[in-house]
């Protein structure tokens, strides 16, 4: 019996099941398989995860909170931990935030989840960046929501309708997922510009931001706005969501929300049916990390690494798929965004191909809504050593030769 279907005479399971995809599931699994080389997953590097510090933290953790650390929290989260992000933003922002502006979540996954239920009734409309991280289209897929593309340029036809219709707009503007790219400072301003116009909500996914290779990303939207409104309590249109998971471990489940007061409140509503409230141990480890400024000696080791990996990656490629695939070298984040060079190669099908020569990629059909982008794919560098990603891009090079031997009507 197929894992998508409910026993034979009992209610069909919810609709919206049959428009996703299972292949973050497939590559998460293959992730733990030994003969396997994994290109497709975001993850970090675990051999980089601070056990050691981390333990330290967790034992002061406890001794500081003592049993209380182990209740239920807060819906919004642990306050001493909402004053921390607060003030980091407001760091970063160059205004003030405080706790009231920010909601901590289980992950910036969660936070995409949230703003979903809380925004967009089925059927409305969305204005992404394209391609589209694939976790936010699982995210909104509940809510059947209709897509439009973002254009950077902000000069497409129709472009400026579509922004009023929207129930927001989604960037990733710091080293984008999938494609590694690094938003203009001129496009952040512009975009901005516009969603004031339309008057509609900008979410802004900032999870990439630790992963600075070649120079600092800038300014994000959020700060850009800051500046046009420093003082004051924030009420703009720009929610912006953080995390932990690349600055020192995803299994925290560790993120956050940042907005205008009242919107933090709406969306602490909506945790509250979702899962009451997220673990306060978490939060409190968290809270010691930021506190004993952890990450200011953690991140330059991960980013020295990851540079490696990404240099290695394209170095190999290069050798080896450049008469199939372009790219750009990405300058921070944990992926290159390749695309096909001829239409007679098909990302669907080449995967198949290399699930055959055990390496996998994510195909460029899921992070289009509409499962049309089959020219692209995203690769992974930041979870295997450099080694192991010279033997991986080998294998995507002969699972490359096999698809297009495998044409239906190739020339004999």
């Amino acid at each position: 019996m197929s894992q998508s279907q409910p026993r034979a005479g009992r209610p069909a399971l919810a609709s919206w099941l049959s428009t996703g995809n299972s292949i973050t599931q497939q590559f998460m699994a293959i992730g733990g398989q030994a003969d396997f080389v994994s290109l497709a997953g975001g993850l970090p590097a675990a051999e980089l995860y601070p056990v050691e510090a981390m333990a330290a933290a967790q034992e002061r953790t406890l001794t500081r909170w003592g049993s209380a650390i182990l209740e239920y929290g807060p819906i919004e989260g642990l306050p001493a931990l909402r004053a921390a992000v607060a003030e980091r933003v407001s760091a970063a922002s160059g205004r003030c935030f405080g706790p009231e502006n920010v909601l901590l979540t289980t992950g910036a996954m969660q936070g995409l989840d949230l703003v979903g239920k809380l925004l967009v009734d089925p059927g409305e409309l969305i204005v992404s960046q394209f391609p589209t991280y694939l976790g936010a289209l699982d995210a909104w897929r509940p809510r059947a929501p209709r897509y439009e593309k973002l254009d950077w340029s902000l000069q497409a036809p129709g472009h400026d309708v579509a922004l009023r219709q929207a129930k927001f707009v989604y960037a990733v503007p710091n080293y984008s997922n999938p494609t590694g790219v690094l938003v203009s400072q001129e496009q952040r301003a512009g975009l901005l510009d516009k969603v004031i116009e339309a008057g509609t909500w900008l979410v802004e996914d900032d999870p990439y931001l630790p992963l600075q290779f070649d120079g600092p990303a800038g300014p994000g939207i959020l700060a850009h706005h800051a500046q046009r409104q420093p003082n004051g309590a924030y009420d703009g249109p720009v929610i912006y969501l953080g995390t932990l998971s690349k600055s020192l471990a995803p299994g925290m489940r560790v993120g956050w929300i940042v907005a205008e007061a009242s919107l933090i409140a709406a969306l602490a509503l909506v945790k509250q049916s979702t899962d009451i409230a997220s673990s306060l141990l978490t939060q409190a480890l968290a809270l010691e990390m930021i506190e004993s400024d952890f990450e200011a000696q953690h991140v330059p080791r991960i980013v020295a690494t990851y540079r490696e990996r990404r240099d290695a990656l394209c170095a190999a490629a290069s050798e080896h798929l450049s008469d199939w695939f372009e790219w750009e070298v990405p300058p921070g984040g944990m992926f290159v965004w390749m695309r096909a060079k001829t239409p007679e190669i098909d990302t669907d099908a080449l995967y198949a191909h290399a699930l055959q020569e055990k390496v996998a990629f994510v195909p460029s059909s899921v992070f289009d809504p509409d499962g049309a982008l089959k020219s692209a794919m995203r690769v992974n560098f930041t979870r295997s050593a450099p080694d192991v990603l010279g033997e991986g891009v080998r294998r995507l090079a002969r699972a490359t030769r096999r698809q297009l031997e495998a044409r239906p009507n190739r020339a004999a």
